[in-house]
């Protein structure tokens, strides 16, 4: 296709997601909430479709020498269809957000002031090789009372174009707008140019991917853009820490999917528990295949799979089985490192101290901050939001994993009896 073909293509989703959201957001709880049975439904019932669609993608993929944690994310299984389809009857049970007023108050001249949550109207997705993120962003945008516009990367395509006929079917049988779900399946990058333009339709846009898609969406668009760039998530080990229990924590942010944004990128050790702790962290981690980029005062406690750090190591999202490690001497010299090379993403503290739990959920600033559990909790399916269209460490018009509520925005509604201003 040539450029006017593209933009034409992409203009005419965006006049049909704009219409269809006006019906969206009139829907009915109970239509919206069969919509997402339904496809629940789907989802287990051509698992054998969709898998083989999956598999086209990943022998492609495989060819082209795509990447070990993209291969990953581009890989569905029957588990990960059963997930999908738990997500579903999971948003679809949820309290409808559309209508509902997040406060009121009376004004002394008897008007009566509230804030009434609506839909945010077309979202716009543009994302990489993770054709989970398809039904994800759908389920919730669809709750939440949206249209959807779904620009998957080419890697998914034969993966997206299947699931998002199980959407469009599913909306039709709820009696909803099968165009409140647009698949872009044009492949060239100029169909991510024309919808980063498209803001006469478009009421917000959502890059989900590596930091060069983020960073290129982000210059482009010409609407609000909920972002996260990396995932440099820490671990900052106190002195009063129980420190098997920490073992457990670290080795789970890093070991069980090193690819992911959520993943333990960086850990941080209180001197005074150093030299306890690390070779704990050696022994285990070590032997499951990670490698240490460690200072000066943790690499002699780290045994052969440590290396000294280079200085771009800390601050960097390594996607594999590799940690930076650094011995710190207080709490405050950790805070310092996580302003210094943090991503607003996800911190952890490891501490039986409770003032200095409290200290560093203040004063970590990142989009889920925990005290003695994995950095892998920052996900919006692990947080109780059902799912999530994925985790914005901007901080307007939201801050962390974003499920329903997150997609929705208020407006002001007034009660009065005829009160004029005077």
């Amino acid at each position: 296709m040539d450029v006017q073909d593209i933009r034409g293509a992409v203009r005419l989703a965006g006049v049909k997601a704009k219409a269809a959201s006006r019906r969206m957001a009139a829907a009915t709880p109970g239509a919206k909430k069969r919509a997402l049975e339904v496809l629940a439904g789907l989802l287990k019932e051509r698992e054998g479709d969709i898998l083989a669609a999956n598999g086209k993608d990943l022998e492609a993929a495989a060819r082209a020498g795509l990447d070990a944690p993209r291969m990953d994310r581009l890989r569905l299984t029957p588990a990960i269809l059963a997930d999908m389809a738990g997500a579903c009857l999971h948003v679809a049970n949820l309290p409808d957000p559309v209508g509902a007023m997040d406060s009121q108050w009376q004004r002394p001249n008897g008007l009566l002031v509230g804030r009434m949550r609506v839909p945010l109207g077309v979202v716009a997705m543009v994302y990489e090789a993770r054709p989970n993120v398809t039904v994800d962003a759908s389920i919730l945008c669809l709750k939440a009372g949206n249209a959807v516009i779904l620009r998957g990367g080419s890697e998914a395509l034969h993966s997206n174009v299947a699931l998002a006929a199980l959407l469009n079917e599913a909306l039709a049988a709820a009696g909803l707008p099968g165009d409140a779900v647009q698949f872009i399946d044009i492949t060239s990058h100029d169909a991510v140019s024309e919808l980063c333009r498209l803001d006469e339709y478009v009421d917000v846009l959502i890059p989900r991917g590596g930091e060069s898609l983020v960073r290129a969406v982000t210059q482009q668009a010409t609407m609000p853009v909920p972002k996260h760039y990396m995932g440099v998530c820490h671990a900052f080990i106190d002195k009063s820490a129980n420190l098997p229990q920490a073992l457990d924590i670290v080795y789970n942010g890093k070991v069980q999917r090193p690819g992911v944004c959520n993943a333990l990128e960086c850990l941080l050790v209180h001197e005074a528990v150093a030299d306890a702790f690390l070779p704990m962290v050696a022994e285990k981690l070590g032997g499951a295949g990670v490698s240490f980029r460690a200072d000066a005062s943790s690499l002699p406690l780290l045994g052969p799979s440590a290396a000294p750090a280079a200085p771009d190591d800390y601050g960097r999202e390594f996607h594999d089985l590799i940690l930076a490690v650094r011995v710190v001497k207080d709490m405050d010299e950790a805070l310092a490192h996580i302003a210094a090379y943090g991503s607003n993403h996800t911190e952890i503290i490891c501490t039986e101290d409770h003032v200095n739990a409290m200290r560093f959920l203040r004063e970590a600033d990142a989009s889920m901050v925990a005290v003695n559990a994995s950095t892998r909790f920052n996900d919006g399916g692990q947080l109780g939001l059902g799912a999530e269209i994925g985790i914005s460490t901007s901080k307007l018009h939201a801050y962390g994993p974003m499920g329903v509520q997150e997609l929705t925005t208020t407006k002001f509604v007034v009660f009065g009896q005829g009160q004029v201003r005077a």
